[in-house]
């Protein structure tokens, strides 16, 4: 499947920009999950004019959105790569989708665990992101946590670092695909939900609520949607330390043809920035395309 613009997230950032680029005749294909915006389950008191949950603002702004042609796959990005002068991804489903211009929005929160041990030995064994960290690992044992297809994804990935990779998983929802290829790769399956991270000074287990410890260097926490980081470093935009996206005045990114707008470009975070954002993004990815 081809398009002119591809927007990756579904929060207000995310769905201002698809009113605005689709509004300037450029096809505009929308992917995430609504549920995952971190606007969804939060009431909006601070944003002129709005006084309503995110769920409800949300879905007007989905509905807004396809009346001017855009279109939602509500599946999660799992690979992500540039091609020449477009940018190709793969949705849970196996979906490949490629385009010439494309708008990061998917925000910067990432789901935790919050078990004992987790924040203690965050940057000491404990990361939220496989790619960005999958180099200090080589020859190492590691272990993802994560019942999704970006935990299956991220497990594939670290088998051909480690020199021995766990998978924890206990609602495994993973598209059956990507669960096996990595399975295939040599990936060792746990069906426990983790109890807690242990270590001292670095990690080194990760007990399970059935009491099965396995001894680790690493654990990698894929909880969700790829993040944010995850898709940059795949078409060549290099996060900030904090994992935010850097943007100039049109939230335009390092790389032509890659915007971002929303919480991935830094602080505040707030719906009225975001949306602000998003207005920009579109208009200009939609002009990008359109060679203005």
């Amino acid at each position: 499947m081809e398009t002119d613009v591809i927007i990756i997230g579904c929060g207000p950032a995310g769905l201002q920009a698809a009113i605005h680029s689709s509004r300037k005749k450029a096809r505009t294909v929308v992917l995430g999950k609504m549920a995952n915006s971190a606007a969804y389950d939060t009431d909006i008191e601070n944003y002129l004019g709005v006084v309503e949950d995110g769920s409800t603002l949300l879905a007007q702004g989905l509905s807004q959105a396809k009346t001017f042609g855009a279109e939602f796959i509500d599946q999660n990005v799992v690979s992500a790569k540039r091609e020449g002068d477009r940018f190709v991804f793969e949705t849970d489903d196996g979906t490949v989708i490629s385009a010439k211009a494309v708008i990061i929005a998917t925000g910067i929160s990432r789901k935790k665990l919050s078990i004992p041990g987790e924040s203690e030995l965050y940057g000491k064994g404990v990361s939220y992101c496989a790619v960005c960290d999958c180099n200090f690992y080589k020859g190492r044992r590691v272990v993802l946590v994560g019942n999704e297809s970006e935990a299956a994804a991220s497990a594939r990935l670290m088998t051909s670092y480690a020199s021995e990779t766990s998978w924890v998983a206990w609602d495994l929802t993973a598209n059956e695909s990507i669960a096996n290829k990595a399975l295939d790769a040599g990936v060792r399956m746990y069906n426990s939900r983790p109890k807690s991270i242990d270590g001292n000074d670095k990690v080194e287990s990760i007990t399970l609520q059935d009491g099965t410890v396995i001894p680790t260097d690493g654990v990698f926490i894929e909880l969700g949607a790829k993040s944010a980081a995850d898709i940059a470093m795949d078409i060549d935009v290099m996060p900030e330390m904090d994992d935010t996206i850097k943007v100039d005045s049109g939230c335009r990114t390092e790389v032509p043809g890659v915007f971002a707008c929303g919480d991935i470009t830094g602080k505040p975070w707030q719906v009225a920035k975001a949306v602000g954002q998003g207005c920009v993004a579109g208009m200009n990815a939609a002009d990008f395309v359109k060679g203005q």
